[in-house]
């Protein structure tokens, strides 16, 4: 028997973690491919009308099983892969390919979907049924379905390159990462760095059977490293190490790879018909066009580069003071924390101990209740992939009064939530949200949802707990903010459900929640020190406030040329066939660069946002949500951070996922469009 191709007996059939077993991936792959075939089948070879419910829905509905097994593998090999398991993605990722473009190009199930959507007229569909109807239709002519068949055969072969090289580039960033590490002996040459950073160093070292200190790549262990160091020279040899992750011509080396990428997604785009693959992709976001976007970056580009010369222009006399008479890109971390400490008497390690990892989620936790009635209790029988990964049950509170008139409150189970902290070998870098099991509705059960929250914070030691930077502070909301999305969804249809929004509208949630991290009367109840509980004093919270807006020039800089990078190489793919990738980026990033440029580093090769994950001709998007996010969270503070009329508003602008065009859906919650102003009010006042 093969666990993953069986109905789960766990609880809420969730994922059966402790009892699969790595040989069970590819058999039940190729099982549940079969019965979801099976299921496509029986639609095509039904004798009757097609009708919106025999095929639009019951596509919809169709290979349930086979999306959880996907869910459960793709999502273990990027939070805790192995060799094994990445070998095993290399072959399920063009099975699964196969498969979806002999779904999207079988001729007589489109004849099907076509029919209906020709004769939608006399369906009478509520507003979600005529959104799914014209998204499966789109979304079959957007995968070739009018292609002639030559053609269709090139789709599909093109589809299959895509995935497998897409993965082989995140498995070359992870291995390029976990490849490198420092090894230091001295203690003079870690000087600068804080007690609890040691610690951690040491216990890796330990970990490594090393005397002395181990600086990785892992984010939890350079980004310190890079804040605090003295020894510049040092900071350089991680900054360039770090730079050249998959750029140095070794055996991780992704520089073919994105050149071989682009010129599939190119061939890709024009075979459907479009000019280049943005010009693709865009056709389905809020920002519609190529064009459009690259004039939102520049727009924002002209406004926020004075404000960048002027940080810098600050961080260079410090430098100088220093001796240092041209600062590198590898200063500015360390200058910039300086600069913080000298303008707000603040520092991350300072702040560190009122910001321990469990009191923070519990903030999150209780922001979650206030708003939407949420209450989350941990489950220690529901399986788990990790020891330290967590598991919640989420419910919804609903009171009301009974029919004697006395009151009552019952909850309602909402979902499933999962949380990974901490850094690991088998894991990639950063932070995300997804999901084990979408929500929808069927039979007259709402199924609820599984999410999962995976990020590489510190671990915690024998001596303190896991501390958080207030940036890790502010990640943990963005994430929980997607989250929220997720939980929240309560639509029809698995494929309207949650984030599955517009790519441009599913950062709004996340960035939202950020902002209530640098609210006072927020931030009062959790800012708790670890060990004597004092709350955090009030000058500090006036200085995290004060600093919120901190080097927003650079980072606004800095978001606008990785938008500018990635709609470049999806608009401009013919200029690699002169260009070296490093010259390429070096071009479409000339507006933005602040420091002199390293030819020895390069980001393009470990941008896995654009080349592994689904941001291609997207990244945009972040500082495009920003202004939705800006405008959203003004209107909460024109009345009242924890306005429940507003939230309530809110809460259907989440639970609504995809069922409703983004921007109707965003003039429904704030009765106008959002406004660019809200953004740059708030970053530069």
């Amino acid at each position: 028997m093969n666990i993953l191709t069986e109905k789960f007996s766990t609880p809420y059939h969730s994922a059966p973690f402790n009892e699969i077993k790595n040989e069970d991936y590819l058999p039940s792959f190729k099982e549940l491919i079969q019965k979801s075939e099976k299921e496509i089948d029986a639609i095509v070879n039904n004798p009757e009308e097609p009708t919106f419910e025999n095929v639009i829905e019951a596509l919809a509905y169709s290979g349930e099983q086979l999306d959880v097994v996907s869910n459960i593998f793709f999502n273990l090999n990027s939070a805790e892969t192995s060799d094994e398991l990445q070998q095993i993605a290399q072959e399920v990722s063009p099975i699964l390919t196969e498969y979806s473009s002999k779904i999207s190009q079988n001729e007589a199930l489109f004849n099907k979907i076509k029919k209906v959507y020709d004769e939608k007229e006399k369906y009478n569909l509520n507003e979600e049924q005529q959104m799914l109807l014209n998204e499966t239709y789109k979304g079959f002519v957007r995968s070739g379905a009018l292609l002639n068949e030559e053609d269709k055969e090139k789709l599909k072969k093109i589809s299959m390159d895509l995935s497998v090289k897409s993965l082989q580039f995140g498995q070359n960033v992870l291995a390029s990462t976990n490849n490198y590490f420092k090894h230091i002996t001295n203690k003079e040459d870690l000087a600068g760095i804080p007690d609890a950073i040691l610690e951690q160093y040491a216990e890796e070292a330990k970990e490594r059977n090393l005397e002395g200190w181990v600086v990785t790549l892992q984010y939890p262990s350079y980004i310190p490293f890079m804040t605090y160091a003295e020894n510049r020279n040092l900071r350089k040899e991680l900054a360039l190490a770090n730079g050249k992750k998959s750029f140095d011509g070794g055996e991780f080396d992704n520089q073919n790879l994105i050149k071989e990428l682009l010129h599939l997604k190119q061939q890709k785009a024009e075979l459907l018909g479009y000019k280049d693959y943005a010009d693709y992709v865009l056709e389905e976001r809020m920002a519609k066009s190529p064009t459009k976007v690259i004039d939102f970056l520049n727009e924002l580009l002209v406004k926020a580069k004075p404000y960048a010369d002027k940080e810098i222009e600050e961080l260079k006399s410090l430098a100088k003071a220093d001796g240092i008479d041209e600062m590198q890109a590898y200063d500015h971390t360390f200058y910039a924390e300086k600069l913080r400490k000298a303008k707000y008497d603040l520092n991350d390690e300072e702040l560190k101990p009122y910001f321990p990892l469990e009191q923070v989620q519990e903030a999150v936790f209780g922001l979650a209740n206030k708003l939407f009635d949420l209450t989350f209790e941990e489950r220690n029988d529901i399986p788990k992939y990790h020891e330290d990964v967590k598991v919640y049950e989420v419910f919804e509170a609903e009171s009301g009064k009974s029919e004697d008139g006395s009151h009552n409150s019952e909850k309602t189970f909402k979902a499933l939530l999962y949380v990974d902290y901490f850094p690991r070998k088998g894991k990639r870098a950063g932070a995300w949200m997804t999901s084990y099991k979408n929500q929808y509705q069927k039979d007259g059960e709402n199924s609820r949802p599984h999410i999962s929250i995976v990020c590489n914070f510190s671990k915690p030691t024998k001596e303190t707990p896991s501390l958080l930077t207030f940036q890790e502070v502010t990640t943990l909301f963005h994430e929980f903010g997607h989250a929220l999305h997720g939980m929240l969804a309560n639509t029809q249809y698995p494929t309207l459900s949650g984030t599955s929004v517009k790519w441009d509208f599913v950062e709004l949630p996340s960035q939202f929640l950020e902002n209530f991290c640098y609210e006072p009367e927020f931030l009062k109840t959790f800012a708790k020190h670890y060990k004597t509980g004092e709350v955090l004093p009030d000058e500090k919270i006036e200085k995290i406030e004060q600093s919120k807006n901190f080097m927003e020039g650079y980072q606004t800089l800095r978001q606008i040329g990785f938008g500018l990078l990635d709609m470049n190489y999806h608009t401009q793919v013919g200029e690699l066939e002169g260009l070296s990738v490093k010259e390429c980026e070096d071009k479409y990033t000339k507006a933005t660069q602040l420091y002199p440029v390293n030819p020895e580093t390069a980001m393009s090769p470990s941008f896995s946002h654009i080349f592994q994950g689904g941001y291609s001709a997207g990244y945009y998007s972040y500082k495009w949500a920003e202004v939705l996010d800006a405008d959203a969270f003004q209107y909460f503070k024109e009345n009242g951070i924890f306005n429940p009329e507003i939230a309530a508003k809110y809460k259907v602008l989440l639970s609504s996922g995809g069922t409703k065009d983004p921007m109707e859906l965003y003039k429904s919650f704030r009765g106008s469009e959002p406004k660019v102003e809200s953004l740059l009010k708030r970053a530069f006042g």
